[in-house]
C-alpha cells in the first residue's frame, strides 16, 4: 500500500499519522485495563494512588475462578479440535458443489454469525434442555462450535477457492480416496489457513459469554461468564487483573501462531 506514495513524504507522513490514531483508538481501552489490575484500591480507579498485587493473588487464590480459567481452556481447545475439521468438510463440499446448492450451504453455516447472540443462546437453550444437556460440558461445547465453525468458514472458503484442484483430481485418478486426498494433499498445502482457523475458533470461544449464561451452570461455567457474574453483583478489581491475563493470553497465542506461519 505503501508503494503507491513513493516519491509523496507527506502523504506517508499522513497515512502513518492515521494508522497510528487506529491503533491507538484500538488499543487504548484495553491498555487503561492493565493499570487498574494493579490498583490497592477497593475500587476501580484510574490512575490508581497505590499499586499492589492483591488483585492477581485473589485471582489465583480462589477456586471458583480457577476453575472457570480451566473449562474456558479447555473448551477454547475442544472447540478448536471440533469445528476445524468440521468447517473444512463443509468449505470443501460448497466448493465442489457449486451454484444455488453451494450458496444455500454457506447461507446456513453463516447464519450463527448473523444471528443476534441473545437469540442464539435462547434457541441452544431449549434444544439442550430438551436433552438434558444443560449445565454439561458437551452442551456447552455444543453452543462454542455452533459459533466457532462460520468463523473457520470464513477463513478456509477463499483459501479453498485459491486451491488447485488438479491435485486431488490426479490422486483420484491413481486410487486415492477422499480421506487420503484430503489428508495428503489438501491438508499440507492449506496448513497455515487451518492454523489461522483453529486461532480464530479457540479465540471465539475463550470470548464467548452469552451462551455461557444460559447453557452453563455450576463447575462448568466459563470464566467470561463469572466475569459478567461478578460484575452484576459488584465491581471487583480482579476483574481488571483476569482481563490483563486474559488479553496476555491471546497475544501469546497469536504471537505463537505467527512464528509458526513465519516458520
Amino acid at each position: 500500500m505503501l508503494d503507491a506514495y513513493p516519491d509523496n513524504r507527506l502523504a506517508l507522513i499522513l497515512l502513518w499519522g492515521f494508522s497510528a490514531l487506529v491503533m491507538a483508538f484500538l488499543m487504548l481501552p484495553t491498555l487503561v485495563v492493565v493499570p487498574l489490575s494493579f490498583s490497592a484500591s477497593d475500587l476501580l480507579e484510574f490512575p490508581p494512588r497505590a499499586y499492589s498485587l492483591r488483585w492477581y493473588e485473589n485471582f489465583f487464590g480462589s477456586a471458583t475462578w480457577m476453575a472457570g480459567l480451566r473449562t474456558s481452556l479447555i473448551l477454547g481447545t475442544l472447540t478448536a479440535t471440533v469445528a476445524v475439521p468440521l468447517a473444512l468438510l463443509a468449505c470443501i463440499s460448497i466448493n465442489r458443489l457449486g451454484g444455488k446448492a453451494a450458496l444455500a450451504i454457506q447461507g446456513v453455516l453463516l447464519t450463527p454469525s448473523i444471528v443476534p447472540g441473545i437469540l442464539l443462546a435462547i434457541g441452544l437453550f431449549f434444544v439442550l434442555a430438551a436433552q438434558g444437556l444443560v449445565g454439561t460440558l458437551f452442551g456447552v461445547l455444543v453452543g462454542h462450535v455452533v459459533l466457532a465453525i462460520p468463523v473457520a468458514c470464513i477463513v478456509l472458503l477463499p483459501a479453498l477457492a485459491r486451491f488447485d484442484w488438479n491435485q486431488v483430481q490426479a490422486a483420484r485418478s491413481l486410487g486415492a480416496n477422499w480421506a487420503r486426498a484430503i489428508g495428503g494433499i489438501i491438508v499440507p498445502q492449506l496448513r497455515l489457513s487451518l492454523l489461522s482457523a483453529t486461532l480464530m475458533a479457540f479465540l471465539t470461544s475463550l470470548d464467548e459469554s452469552v451462551i455461557s449464561i444460559f447453557v452453563a451452570s455450576g463447575r462448568n461455567s466459563t470464566l467470561p461468564k463469572l466475569m459478567f457474574l461478578s460484575l452484576r453483583d459488584q465491581i471487583d478489581p480482579t476483574i481488571a487483573a483476569i482481563s490483563t491475563l486474559w488479553t496476555a493470553i491471546v497475544v501469546v497465542v497469536v504471537l505463537i501462531v505467527t512464528l509458526r506461519q513465519r516458520s
